[in-house]
């Protein structure tokens, strides 16, 4: 029996005697199989979960890569949808006036302020987007419902990124630009844009964590991601759910660690000089 297996009973007995005014009731032959349970297992200790449960998992681990893959491309999709609505959004809200302002600010407040899933269900079942042919592959209709829900939702946040660093930028800046001959648009696209990207960076990295996370939520409209998939594999081997939950949190954890550490790079990278954005 393992060091926990019987150490349990005898700490139930010692409570209860103490709880009665008695003295403990193990005996010495139960205290030293409880010594010599800690030390033979002690070397048990680390691992986490049975061999077995562990081995189930990772005979199953490219039915869990096809959900990893789909989560990737669910999250690279959205962004890139994301920032395509996002940035120009962005631009209108702090450069732009009148109906077509208030317009990008009503829209941006009302999909911010809705959970993920109605938006992805509004979506699917309400909106009833097609199939998508490219040729050699096609999206099917739940996956771009899950592009075009996640997508707008992190464009309605991209657009408070950018809203912030086109705003950040000073003033000086555009009329620096303006002062050599460029036209405002063309100052704001060549002098104030670049600036503001750089300086997105932080916010940019914080947003592709969260869609990474938020593309779990698209078992709403039956798609098979990486979390569903787990969850398909504890349902059928139910006393593997401890693994199964530890090795997809783990591809979580890697694929947030490695594109934090990407943006970070970036960031560092083209930081804008101190001195030169002033």
């Amino acid at each position: 029996m393992s060091a926990l297996g019987t150490l349990a009973p005898a700490a139930v007995d010692s409570l209860g005697a103490l709880a009665s005014g008695g003295a403990p009731s193990v005996a010495a032959s139960d205290v030293a199989a409880v010594a010599s349970g800690l030390v033979v297992g002690t070397a048990d200790w680390w691992f986490i979960g049975e061999p077995a449960d562990w081995w189930f998992v990772l005979d199953n681990a490219d039915y869990l890569g096809v959900g990893v893959l789909l989560t990737i491309g669910l999250t690279v999709a959205s962004i890139l949808f994301g920032f395509a609505l996002g940035f120009p959004a962005g631009a209108v809200e702090v450069y732009g006036d009148g109906l077509l302002k208030r317009a990008v600010g009503t829209v941006g407040v009302v999909l911010r302020g809705t959970p993920i899933v109605v938006i992805l269900i509004v979506m699917y079942f309400v909106v009833g987007v097609p199939q998508i042919n490219f040729g050699v592959a096609s999206l099917s209709p739940p996956v771009v419902a899950g592009i075009l829900g996640l997508g707008l939702r992190s464009a309605a946040y991209q657009s408070q990124i950018f809203r912030a660093t086109l705003a950040s930028v000073d003033d000086g800046q555009l009329e620096a630009g303006r002062s050599v001959g460029l036209s405002r648009f063309e100052a704001i696209r060549y002098v104030v844009v670049p600036q503001a990207l750089r300086r997105s960076i932080p916010g940019f990295q914080n947003e592709f964590t969260i869609v990474l996370k938020d593309t779990s939520i698209v078992f709403a409209i039956g798609l098979a991601e990486l979390l569903t998939r787990g969850y398909d594999l504890f349902s059928e081997r139910t006393t593997a759910v401890l693994e199964v939950i530890l090795f997809i949190s783990a591809i979580y954890f890697v694929l947030t660690f490695t594109t934090n550490r990407a943006l970070d790079y970036l960031g560092t990278r083209y930081a804008i000089p101190e001195g030169e954005s002033t």
